[in-house]
């Protein structure tokens, strides 16, 4: 095909490496490899007005990472992967949006809730413990993109520890933007987040065979005395032809209770079409069971003048934070010399009480300086309808929370990514 698709790093390495020809025995090497990518982003809409600040992540997060692999002999490779993210505006590990840690209103507050307005306080205290965890990596966890380590054998590759899951891999794969930017089509599902993009205590399968290429993922949740809980599951699957790809993927985690909760599946493909690549996809939600939320209730019972309202304020959140949804996307791609374009629009189709329906388009251009280093350009709006409150980040930072329901919103960003 006429574009190159990163799936990520793991896939990537596991599966060249399934594909080399094998040198000598013994041989290893080591790689640090990274990315720095950081610009100006003016939004509008955002809580305050209208923001001007330098960003670290616009097309892609920044990060510094190290690779290796040691040949075994016999089409057996030792791998392994070890990636922290990081601000370039900062030298932080983690960030927040500019809404900080607010929740959109259907979230935060009690009429949008179904319950009484005397319960606002109560209703914004939950909503402030929730919006405290809104953010990227705010554990500062040192390599909270990726690590793991794993074999490659003749048969496929097996890799163990914190990966990319199969469901986020299949979208990622057949998103015109390749997550890159604020015309991503995962900036329509960020709060609540509507993918689980890597996942920790994990076991990954890949296989390629001709254009075949596939995963398989088992997750432990590693909660004391309950197997089930925080487990997922994911699979995808895609082939490549001449001049054509098509695939899907499919997650599911339980929560902490050991109930199924998120679960994702997609299906997209791309063609090419005249000098460029069309490419779309479609996407189905569904969260009944919402994760981290059955401790409101014991938190609430702790004070004697929200504890009878406890168990009233946990079920309003759990309906406020169920997802089911349809995404859509549709884009286009075309690259010429040292000249990238891309357009595409971006649908979210909210089935809840809520309705609170996006959806974006915009273009993004990239000229490219060398094989190292672009300058980008990224244009984009963002129709709220409804309850809907989402903002527009990067591929490396949340956009966060609109000033309000219903606030449209438009973003443009100016960056320059170098890879090393």
């Amino acid at each position: 095909m006429r574009k190159t698709r990163l799936l990520s790093a793991a896939v990537l390495g596991c599966f060249s490496s399934l594909g080399m020809a094998q040198s000598a025995t013994g041989t290893s090497s080591v790689t640090m490899y990274g990315i720095v990518d950081v610009g100006i982003q003016h939004v509008t809409g955002a809580p305050g007005g209208s923001a001007t600040r330098l960003t670290s992540g616009n097309m892609q997060g920044s990060r510094l990472g190290f690779k290796g692999n040691e040949d075994l002999g016999g089409g057996y490779r030792a791998v392994f992967t070890l990636e922290s993210r990081l601000e370039a505006d900062t030298g932080a590990l983690g960030s927040r949006p500019i809404s900080q840690g607010k929740l959109p209103d259907r979230l935060s507050n009690a009429s949008y809730l179904g319950l009484p307005a005397a319960l606002q306080p109560a209703v914004a205290a939950v909503a402030s413990q929730i919006g405290n965890s809104v953010g990227v990596n705010l554990g500062n966890n040192f390599f909270d993109r990726q690590i793991f380590t794993g074999l490659v054998t003749p048969y496929g590759a097996f890799t163990f520890g914190r990966q990319y899951t199969p469901g986020y891999l299949a979208t990622a794969y057949f998103d015109v933007m390749k997550t890159e930017s604020s015309l991503a089509l995962g900036q329509l599902v960020a709060i609540p987040a509507s993918f689980d993009i890597r996942v920790s205590n994990s076991l990954q399968y890949g296989l390629q065979q001709g254009g075949v290429t596939a995963t398989a993922m088992y997750a432990a949740g590693e909660v004391a005395g309950r197997a089930s809980a925080r487990r997922l599951w994911g699979v995808m699957a895609t082939y490549q032809g001449d001049g054509y790809a098509f695939g899907g993927g499919y997650n599911t985690r339980n929560n902490e209770l050991g109930e199924k909760s998120l679960t994702t599946a997609v299906l997209g493909a791309t063609v090419d079409i005249g000098p460029g690549t069309l490419a779309g996809q479609f996407s189905t939600i569904k969260d009944n069971h919402p994760t981290d939320l059955s401790g409101i209730a014991a938190g609430l019972s702790a004070n004697p003048a929200t504890a009878p309202f406890a168990g009233l304020v946990q079920n309003a959140f759990v309906q406020g934070f169920r997802q089911d949804a349809r995404l859509f996307q549709i884009g286009y791609r075309l690259t010429r010399g040292v000249h990238t374009v891309a357009v595409a629009y971006n649908s979210m189709n909210d089935k809840r009480p809520f309705n609170a329906d996006r959806s974006s388009y915009g273009v993004a251009y990239t000229y490219t300086l060398s094989r190292r280093t672009d300058l980008n350009a990224v244009l984009t709006h963002l129709n709220n309808k409804n309850t809907s409150q989402d903002m527009l980040g990067g591929n490396g930072f949340l956009g966060g929370v609109a000033a309000s329901p219903g606030k449209d919103v438009n973003s443009l960003s100016l960056s320059i990514r170098h890879r090393f």
